[in-house]
This record gives structure tokens, sequence and C-alpha cells, in this order.
């Protein structure tokens, strides 16, 4: 340390043994009238693997445990979560923030969707402009009181992801799946971004793991055989649920009714992610 030290850091640089300045945090403050308790990511290696039901159904299920759940809609370009609550209403806002749409049940959300003129219209962006909307729904969004947030984000590892995990105080992910042999080498890249980004795996979803004859109540791998069990213990991930490959469910999504479904598939992440204690709480 220079003997003509005035221990101002800031402008000092020096390294020493008494530095004092702290590394700076890339986290993005909420709102001023914002409170979210816990934060979990639901990702997913590659698309059309059902993430966005997946992020549905566990807000739904987490709601009906009487937990003020929300959805911020991480997938810009690919947005569905309005359509599978029903929402089909434009964002509204006040000096004070964006204000989200609830759901019939009292489900907060915000999705690029509720920002366009016609959900049909595309957002061509590049990818630092869609990085900025995802920290702005974390930012500039008034959310009440929310004790459990699901962020739905793109798939794959890229410019988003790194957004959020970097942005957001994610206290965990989910990862969402199918049987395919390939899944394997999908999985391994989002658990170890997670593993890069300090941030636990909750557990694994299966969707499209079987179809369950209503004739014969038999079960039937259309997909070929699970893998899941084999790459939850590669990783040394304990809690696994599997979705069978369920009409009604895909009907609830498209007719806007996910709030109205039932079935205890997910119970195990739900109480996984229950026991998970937020940074924001």
């Amino acid at each position: 340390m220079s003997k003509e030290c005035e221990h101002n850091c800031e402008e000092c640089n020096q390294e020493c043994e008494s530095r004092t300045e702290a590394p700076k945090s890339l986290i993005a403050q909420l709102n001023k009238d914002s409170k979210v308790k816990k934060v979990i990511g639901v990702v997913s290696g590659k698309g059309g693997v059902g993430k966005s039901m997946v992020t549905s159904l566990l807000a739904v299920l987490m709601n009906r445990y009487e937990n003020h759940t929300a959805i911020l809609d991480a997938d810009i370009t690919g947005p569905s979560i309005p359509k599978a609550f029903g929402i089909s209403e434009r964002a509204k806002g006040n000096d004070e923030g964006i204000i989200p749409a609830r759901s019939k049940t009292g489900i907060e959300i915000i999705s690029s969707n509720m920002l366009l003129e016609n959900d049909t219209d595309p957002i061509i962006w590049r990818g630092p402009l869609i990085g900025n909307m995802v920290k702005q729904f974390w930012t500039d969004v008034i959310w009440d009181n929310i004790d459990v947030m699901f962020i739905d984000m793109p798939p794959g590892t890229g410019d988003v992801s790194l957004t959020v995990f970097q942005s957001i105080p994610v206290d965990g992910i989910v990862i969402v799946t199918s049987p395919q042999e390939l899944v394997s080498m999908i999985v391994s890249k989002a658990v170890n971004m997670a593993d890069m980004m300090n941030i636990p795996v909750i557990g694994i979803v299966e969707n499209m793991s079987y179809f369950l004859c209503p004739d014969n109540q038999k079960e039937y791998k259309i997909f070929g055989d699970s893998h899941i069990e084999q790459i939850a213990a590669d990783f040394k991930i304990k809690t696994i649920a599997k979705l069978p490959i369920e009409p009604r469910l895909a009907s609830a999504c498209d007719n806007g009714i996910i709030e109205l479904f039932a079935g205890d598939w997910l119970e195990p992440i739900v109480k996984e992610i229950d026991k998970i204690k937020g940074k924001g709480e």
C-alpha cells in the first residue's frame, strides 16, 4: 500500500491488501412499488418440448397452494403465455410503471405480445434489444407482492438466458425436456450453464413422456423409452416429473383455459420449489 494512500479505492487503480472496493453487482433493481420473493426460471435446451406449457402449469399449481404467482414471459420472439391464459388485452401503465395483466385466478403476467398492436406481429430485433426488454419486464413492471415468479425462458443458452441469469436474482431453474435420446446432450448444456451461473437445478420435467390409452389404460412410449432417470442421476438431480401426451392439456392451452387443468404430474417439482427460500424473502 502506498504511504500516501487516502483509502479512496474508487479512484485508485492499484491493487493492495487494503483495497475495499467490492465487485459491482449486475442484478437489476425492481420497481420501487414491486416485491418478488422467489424467482424460478423454466428452461429448455431446444424448442418444441412444451416449456411454456410447463411454466403455465407450475404457476397454476403454485397459485392453487395459496401462493401469489406471476409469469415473466422472456420468450420475446415466441410468446405463448398470454394465449394459454386467454389474455388478449394490451399492457397498461402509469407514471410509476407497467401494470401486468391478471389471469382469471389472479396470476400476474407480462409478455411481449401484450405490447403489440396485433398479437401476430413479429418482433424482429437483435439480441441486445431483446435482452433489454426482458430486463425492463423486471425493473419497470409493478409486481404486486409476488410469492413465486416463473420466468418462461427462450430455448437454448443465448443472450436472453445470460441476461436473465445476470440481471435477475433467480433462485433455481426447472429444465424441460422430452424422451428422445439426443436430449442428454441438450440437458447437459442447460445444467452446465446453470452451474456456471451458480444457480441450482430444482428438477427435470420430461414432457410427452408417454401416452395413456383411454381404452386399455396402457402406457405407450410414442417418442421412445424415457432417459430422464439416467440423466438425473448423471447430474445428481434428485427431482423428476413426467408429463404424458395429454390432448386435454393442449386443448386447454389453445383455448386459454389452462387454469382449469386437472393432474398431479408436477407435484414433485412444486414441492421442491415450495422448500426454497427466495432471495427476496
